[in-house]
């Protein structure tokens, strides 16, 4: 992982400076600077700063020499390197390498605004949904405002920060994505990026295995206000009861929710349409917004576009820019990828999978105006802790529900499978170490002209390779 400064290079001593570091210079390097950062080491060169940090199978540290050796001359890490003392090269050496980076990325821009930062960010958690509606808020804002938004997934303590410090003075917002596996490491986060607007999408199950409960989970994502400013806003889900009387002292709090009838604003009148759009109104306060369009399928991508349209009037935006934000909202890879192919209509979510998404995933595919069958391919969700065998089972009972044939990949995968069959859907299971080509195999027999196919799993299981080869073998 590599960034370039959004702003001025930034010098050693400086960064010792930023994170209360002890600044090693043996050689005279507090001076230099670096316009970079990066936490590989394969990426490390005389303009970048390196990051050691001690990751569960990797520990950075190991790779400083090497660093060393490609000219890098500017090091984080958490104790002094022996190759430092010959070679012109400094340190800084702190007591945790990402705590330290969340304090750097913090003072970045303190330095150089103070209060006064031009830039306003937005903190966005949750179980499910936080990249969708992080692409959302940042489709709708960047319609009046010039915005900064990671491309891909950094949302990680390390990554968060990263896109911090890539943005540019000349940025007047940043949306920011927070993921999770402990607590604490939200609340660092938010209290990097002091946010103006922070918001929880969902409660869910993912992390229970680190957390316990999803009561933890919650307590965990609520973090997220830590760092909140002064009459800054905090979004929740209204649909959650987790959520539920969440007040925050010297801020806003809006409840979002399609359900609840008392949420601040409120989905209503939820349609679908032949070219996989979603419709609805949105009730906001005493106004009403109809027919707001999104170009996805299902409740919670009307979800993720009230959460935008709420952050937009936040921010001043008019009713025709959010409108035109959410229309313009495009999906990222392997998030709700629809293809055709064959005649099928091919829908892609293999990012990751929880209990949560899933469901919100065999809701859309329900939704699809379809010919034929409707059909799913569902592999293992991980990190589920203790519940696991439970929730796999009852996320197949759950499918049997609402499609027409559900095929299976992995261990756990087959407790979905168990689920569902004893529900009377028609089922086929798959494991072991060619259970992706089987599965595929399978699909190429069942699919026909008029169906419909979802592959949903965890992001360890790679259903994208049953994806690719299925869509690969109807376009033949």
């Amino acid at each position: 992982m590599k960034i370039k400064l959004g702003m001025q290079p930034m010098t050693l001593a400086q960064a010792a400076a930023y994170c209360g570091g002890e600044l090693y210079d043996f050689t005279g390097c507090a001076g230099v600077e670096f316009s970079y950062i990066c936490t590989d080491s394969r990426e490390a060169d005389q303009n970048t700063m390196f990051v050691a940090i001690r990751g569960e199978r990797v520990d950075g540290h190991d790779y400083i020499g090497q660093v060393i050796e490609a000219g890098c001359r500017c090091i984080l890490c958490e104790y002094v390197p022996q190759d430092i003392c010959a070679k012109h090269v400094g340190a800084v050496v702190v007591e945790q390498s990402v705590a330290a980076f969340c304090q750097l990325a913090k003072s970045y821009r303190i330095e150089k605004f103070g209060d006064r930062d031009p830039m306003r960010t937005i903190a966005v958690t949750g179980s499910v949904g936080k990249t969708t509606t992080k692409e959302m808020v940042a489709s709708v804002l960047r319609q009046e405002l010039n915005l900064y938004a990671a491309q891909g997934n950094f949302n990680s303590e390390i990554g968060m920060p990263m896109s911090l410090m890539s943005a540019g003075a000349h940025h007047r917002a940043a949306v920011l994505e927070m993921g999770m596996s402990a607590r604490g490491e939200i609340s660092r986060m938010s209290r990097t990026a002091r946010p103006s607007v922070a918001m929880i999408t969902n409660v869910g199950s993912s992390h229970l295995e680190y957390l316990g409960t999803r009561e933890n989970i919650a307590a965990a994502k609520l973090e997220v206000a830590d760092g909140l400013r002064t009459g800054g806003y905090l979004l929740l889900n209204a649909d959650e009861p987790l959520l539920a009387g969440q007040k925050s002292h010297g801020r806003h709090t809006i409840y979002i929710g399609i359900d609840h009838p008392a949420a601040d604003c409120r989905a209503e009148h939820i349609r679908y349409t032949d070219d996989g759009c979603t419709v609805f109104d949105i009730r906001y306060g005493e106004h009403v917004w109809p027919d707001v369009c999104v170009p996805a399928l299902g409740r919670h991508m009307v979800m993720a576009a009230m959460y935008a349209a709420v952050t937009g009037k936040i921010f001043g935006l008019s009713e025709k820019s959010i409108r035109a934000g959410i229309l313009e909202y495009r999906g990222m890879p392997m998030r709700q990828q629809i293809d055709k192919a064959g005649g099928v209509t091919l829908l892609c979510d293999c990012y990751n999978a929880s209990p949560e998404s899933v469901r919100a995933a065999l809701q859309a595919l329900s939704n699809m105006p379809v010919k034929g069958r409707r059909i799913a391919v569902l592999g293992d969700m991980l990190e589920l802790g203790t519940q696991t065998n439970e929730l796999h089972r009852a996320t197949g009972v759950h499918a049997a529900g609402v499609i027409d044939v559900l095929v299976t990949v992995g261990e756990l995968g087959a407790h979905m499978a168990q689920g569902a069959l004893e529900s009377g859907c028609e089922v086929y299971a798959y494991t072991g170490a060619d259970a992706k080509e089987q599965a595929a195999k399978k699909l190429c027999a069942l699919l026909g002209e008029g169906d419909a196919l979802l592959i949903k799993a965890s992001r360890g299981v790679r259903l994208e390779e049953v994806y690719n080869a299925v869509k690969q073998q109807l376009s033949e």
